[in-house]
């Protein structure tokens, strides 16, 4: 699988060019469009009917649904009470042993959403969900709501709980690390019944809530692969390095970022798949943005410059090591840019960036102030740089074109 197909399921949004980009959402999970409590918020009313009847559309009039209210969460003016008829202006083929989630504005029940089946436990969690918040503080309270739902039985109640994990900060979800379930988190994490979208929400989760043991639960699911390709698996890693620190560092340098074979599930040895190797990476990018007092930096960059002498991830380590600002492997990137074995474009340009990046910086001028001496890194890249563009003028300026300023 190449990377650019893993990258549609990269979980740690950080652009590969850019200097200073960090996700909004939980790194580790497929955010949604929209939550559950995001479209009652948008509604005026919120209701649970009981199915009565239909009738179908035919070519001259819509089709229409009647429905019993059985319970109001909410109702704008006090408009619906329970035992109220309301008929919606679509049909839906019921029965009266069901009952259904009613939403919408108060103006039009043409705009009303589709009238959705629940069950008691659904309705008990949409009644009760807690409004969208901005205050982070709240966010995190808010959030405790879900913990409980993670792996309900309903999947519309356990899908939105993930949701809401899905689509929070990851320093929202920090605050809850001691109420997290940590020994359900272990189970569901090896379970492998356990939906493969989640594994990375609950590896980061158990790293936030879990302990030694817990460690060594994640140690053998991340050497030992199941398939050549594991959604999710990257927030594992990250979780692993948030309990383990920098012993757990060396574990993933030693299997996954230096190593070329591994041990499968069958305990035949293989090849190392690609994504492995990405997966580590990724971990390391989420040590580096949003746990950076967890393992030293420069321990951090040592373990990112291993990857250099992959060639297939080359550019994107050197994009990270220019965000980094680890000046100090110019002479290396040097005589990589002449090594036939990275005489790939796309390597050959993210040199470029990189020799441009440390050469711009240099402290900011202060009006007044006599002008600062140029550091020496930045010196040295503008040397570097003026002789590429001797040598290589197309790559250099092609490189250029698109940089981050």
């Amino acid at each position: 699988m190449n990377r650019y197909f893993l990258s549609l399921f990269g979980l740690l949004a950080i652009a590969s060019t850019g200097l200073n980009s960090v996700s909004a959402v939980c790194p580790f999970c497929d955010a949604p469009a929209l939550l559950m409590a995001e479209q009652i918020q948008q509604c005026d009313h919120l209701v649970l009917g009981r199915w009565v009847s239909g009738e179908k559309p035919t070519e001259t009039r819509a089709g229409t649904s009647s429905f019993e209210i059985v319970k109001v969460a909410r109702s704008a003016a006090d408009r619906f009470k329970p035992g109220q008829k309301i008929e919606l202006p679509q049909y839906i083929a019921g029965s009266e042993k069901s009952q259904y989630a009613l939403m919408g504005p108060d103006a039009r029940l043409e705009d009303w959403h589709v009238p959705a089946e629940v069950s008691e436990d659904a309705w008990k969690y949409l009644s009760e969900l807690p409004p969208p918040v901005t205050d982070p503080s709240a966010q995190t309270a808010r959030l405790a709501f879900a913990i409980s739902y993670l792996e309900h039985p309903d999947m519309m109640v356990s899908n939105d709980a993930y949701s809401e994990f899905a689509a929070a900060p990851y320093e929202v979800i920090v605050p809850l690390k001691d109420q997290l379930p940590r020994e359900k988190l272990g189970q569901w994490l090896m379970d492998p019944k356990t939906s493969v979208t989640r594994i990375g929400l609950y590896g980061l989760l158990l790293g936030l809530s879990g302990n030694e043991e817990d460690a060594a639960l994640m140690e053998k699911k991340i050497l030992i692969p199941e398939l050549d390709f594991r959604l999710g698996i990257e927030g594992v890693m990250a979780g692993y390095l948030l309990i383990r620190g920098e012993d757990g560092l060396k574990v993933l340098e030693d299997s996954r970022m230096t190593a070329t074979t591994c041990i499968n599930a069958a305990g035949e040895e293989i090849k190392l798949p690609f994504s492995e190797t990405y997966a580590a990476m990724q971990a390391l990018r989420f040590m580096w943005t949003y746990e950076p007092d967890r393992i030293p930096k420069d321990r951090l960059k040592q373990s990112m410059r291993l990857l250099l002498e992959r060639p297939e991830l080359s550019d994107l380590v050197i994009a990270d090591l220019a965000r980094w600002k680890d000046w100090e492997i110019q002479d290396r990137l040097m005589a990589m840019y002449d090594d036939e074995k990275f005489a790939i474009p796309a390597v050959k340009r993210a040199i470029v960036r990189f020799l441009y990046y440390c050469s711009q910086d240099k402290p900011a001028p202060v009006e007044g102030a006599p002008a600062a001496t140029v550091p020496d890194h930045a010196v040295s890249a503008a040397a570097h740089l003026a002789e590429l563009e001797k040598k290589d003028p197309k790559t250099v300026g092609d490189a250029k074109r698109y940089l981050i300023r």
